[in-house]
Formats: C-alpha cells, sequence, structure tokens
C-alpha cells in the first residue's frame, strides 16, 4: 500500500532541525566526543592567539568566534543531523508506505580501514567491519524495496511476513520512481530498522494509526467526543446548533379536571 501525504505532514514528519533521536545518533560514543573536545580547545587557542595580535575594533568577532568554537563539541551534533534532513526534505512528493517483510537475513558489511605497523616493522591493513540485518520487503502492488541497518538485540523478534511501515520519496507526483526511503516501523513487533532515524517517532504512530483505521472510524471519533462534552443532547443543546423549540409548562394540579367541568357548563 502507498498512500500520497501532503507537504505539510511529511514537514512535520521530518523536521528541519535535529531531532533528540538525531542527536544521540551524531552524539557518538566517547572517542567520538573526545575528539570533539579536543578540536574546541585548539580552535579557541587559535582564536585567543589571532585575538593578541588584532587590534581592539575586532575584539567582538573574536569573542563571538571564541564562544562558538569552545562549544563546537556541543552543537556539532545538531549541526550534522540538520544537514541530513535537509538533504532528505529535498524531494517534492512523499507517500506512506506499507509492506510485507518477506526476507531477511544478516551480512557484515566494511565500515572503515586502519593502517598499523606490527612489531616486524610491516604495514597491516585492518578491517573494521560491522553486522547488519538486511529486509527486504514488499507491498500488494509488487514494489520491493531493501533496507538495512545495524545489527541491534531487538531486531530479533522480526519475523517473515511482519508489517513494515515506512515513508518514501520521489520526484514525481504519482510517485512512481522512489528515490528515497526513512526508517523503517515494523509495526508487528514494535521494532525500529534505521540507519539514521528521520523521522518524528510519535507523529509516524499517529499517522500510522489513522490510516489502519476504517473508513467509519473518525465519525465514530467525532460522535464519541461529541458526547463526552455533551452527554444528553436532549437537555443541553450543542452551541451555534439547533434549538428544540419552548414546550408550553405543565398545566397545574387539577387543572384538567376543572376544565372538563367548565366544558360541561357549556
Amino acid at each position: 500500500m502507498l498512500i500520497p501525504i501532503t507537504r505539510k505532514k511529511f514537514e512535520e514528519l521530518v523536521p528541519r532541525t535535529a531531532t533528540a533521536d538525531q542527536y544521540r545518533h551524531y552524539w557518538g560514543k566517547f572517542q567520538d566526543i573526545l575528539q570533539r573536545v579536543l578540536i574546541s580547545v585548539a580552535s579557541v587557542v587559535v582564536v585567543l592567539i589571532l585575538a593578541y595580535f588584532s587590534d581592539d575594533q575586532f575584539q567582538i568577532i573574536f569573542a563571538f568566534l571564541g564562544s562558538a568554537t569552545g562549544l563546537y563539541w556541543l552543537w556539532q551534533p545538531v549541526y550534522h543531523a540538520t544537514r541530513q534532513n535537509l538533504e532528505f526534505r529535498k524531494y517534492k512528493y512523499s507517500g506512506f508506505f506499507r509492506g510485507e517483510v518477506v526476507d531477511l537475513f544478516i551480512t557484515e558489511e566494511l565500515v572503515g580501514q586502519e593502517e598499523t605497523v606490527n612489531k616486524q616493522g610491516d604495514l597491516v591493513v585492518i578491517e573494521n567491519r560491522e553486522r547488519r540485518i538486511n529486509l527486504e520487503i514488499e507491498d500488494d502492488t509488487g514494489f520491493v524495496t531493501t533496507v538495512q541497518a545495524p545489527l541491534q538485540k531487538a531486531h530479533r523478534s522480526i519475523r517473515r511476513g511482519d508489517i513494515a511501515e515506512m515513508l518514501v520519496l520521489s520526484n514525481r507526483p504519482d510517485l512512481s520512481r522512489i528515490m528515497q526511503i526513512s526508517d523503517v516501523y515494523v509495526s508487528d513487533s514494535d521494532v525500529w530498522v534505521s540507519d539514521y532515524p528521520y523521522v518524528r517517532k510519535d507523529i509516524f504512530l499517529e499517522v500510522s494509526r489513522r490510516l489502519n483505521q476504517p473508513p467509519d472510524a473518525y465519525s465514530q471519533d467525532d460522535r464519541d467526543r461529541a458526547d463526552r462534552y455533551y452527554p444528553d443532547q436532549r437537555d443541553e443543546p450543542r452551541r451555534n446548533g439547533p434549538r428544540r423549540p419552548n414546550r408550553p409548562p405543565a398545566p397545574e394540579k387539577g387543572a384538567i379536571e376543572k376544565r372538563r367541568r367548565n366544558q360541561e357548563d357549556w
């Protein structure tokens, strides 16, 4: 199933600036944090040296540069996440895709290389490999895509036949050519599979819930909401709604008998 979504909803799903999940993704490990801190310290030292040999009229500029470089270790993840989001948002059209996991398998991918020297003085190349999960997803129209992400313990619950949902992007209004896909949500296992968390999970789950509802569910929600705010509409009509005509007051006790006697007198 592939359902086009509006640009407004897409921008809610994929914000321009970094979300909390995206910030944590680029925060990195201890080595990454240490590297950013060292860059910040070295940059501040360079700015201080330049400020010492410069004129007083440039002190405000160097103060700003010193503050920015000193906090580089803190805002650098925001910068990278924002760039990633802007690259993802460049496509004009998007849609909500729901398919089925038809196959899954584990592979080892090369993620980097390191060159070092052993005790004999020989150059040795060390390959850094990472275990990754691969999901092959297909919908009822025959569209097939493969998603790859770092393997996590939560992925053990994924099975063939599970329902998988994601966003797909294209530059064509009919979404006939898919250019990019987002992270995948496997609803049967309640697991996310992603190399980078593109979408806001809370809004994505809300969209998924609404699309899973039958067509008449919205009207039922409206009726339930109306009953909650107006428990008995016979006693209290809706605001700005039609009002019931005023009824005459009930006759006082004995009025009916008195009226009958008067009619007999005539």
